[in-house]
């Protein structure tokens, strides 16, 4: 798509008009954009140059000060063009939603279920296999997140096939979360080339930074499961034994009579 577009032009025309100032344009990208990176490097572009031209003598050191935080930010405000100089869309595709890596806590992913994954426990399978055979491809500590995700849901679908909570709510995080969630973010992050993982996305993230907050999210999400269903067993049991006190307590002046001798 390119990028020739009227309002782009204009604002390069204003680049062009303005260059003596070009160490400010990436500040004044991140404010545009609202980005909080982006306009916290952009203040350490302006704010050297600033104390450079403003507060120190122009020549000498100063100057060099001054031109270093000119082209940093010349060439970082090329690196951010997609956030100030958005490529033009087709007709046929404009209306349609953008895509997004980000996991939507109101809205579930566009995404099907695993090839193979008939029941939970193969789609949480086929988590833990990926994740050991791509373990060297994932950054940080991300393939322990992931196996400890897996062990948790591994035992909370366990629990559900043993004993049913009944909770139409309940079934449907849990199916979501081993055969949806899951295996959509594994899946979109081993689908980017390697070389393209510490790239910056115009919501200013890296491949690596998105999986490594989506899989915390759904391992906290997995543990919020786990501890949902002992609650609710909890409650149960102190339910039954409310009930059970209430039918056969010793207050109750004929709780003899239907006692099991």
């Amino acid at each position: 798509m390119s990028r020739l577009t009227l309002g782009n032009v204009v604002k390069v025309t204003a680049v062009v008009v303005f260059f003596p100032l070009l160490a400010y344009l990436v500040l004044v990208i991140g404010a545009v954009r609202k980005n909080l990176r982006t306009t916290l490097e952009g203040l350490l572009y302006a704010g050297a140059f600033s104390v450079a031209v403003f507060v120190l003598d122009f020549w000498g050191p100063p100057a060099l000060l001054a031109v270093t935080a000119t082209i940093a930010s010349g060439v970082r405000s090329w690196h951010l063009r997609d956030l100030w100089l958005p490529a033009r869309r087709r007709w046929w595709k404009r209306g349609r939603p953008k895509a997004s890596t980000d996991v939507e806590p109101a809205r579930a992913p566009r995404t099907t279920a695993v090839e193979g994954s008939e029941h939970l426990p193969s789609a949480v399978a086929w988590v833990r296999r990926h994740a050991d055979q791509n373990r060297h491809r994932l950054p940080g500590n991300t393939h322990q997140t992931v196996l400890h995700t897996c062990q948790v849901l591994d035992a909370v679908i366990a629990a559900e096939q043993h004993e049913p909570t009944a909770d139409p709510r309940f079934e449907y995080e849990l199916d979501a979360m081993a055969r949806r969630y899951l295996p959509s973010v594994l899946k979109h992050y081993l689908a980017i080339a390697p070389s393209s993982v510490q790239e910056r996305q115009p919501n200013g993230r890296t491949p690596d930074e998105e999986l490594t907050e989506q899989l915390r999210i759904l391992s906290a999400q997995a543990d919020a499961l786990d501890a949902s269903r002992h609650r609710r067993l909890t409650a149960e049991l102190s339910t039954t034994g409310n009930f059970l006190r209430e039918k056969y307590g010793l207050g109750q002046p004929d709780a003899a009579e239907f006692r099991i001798q």
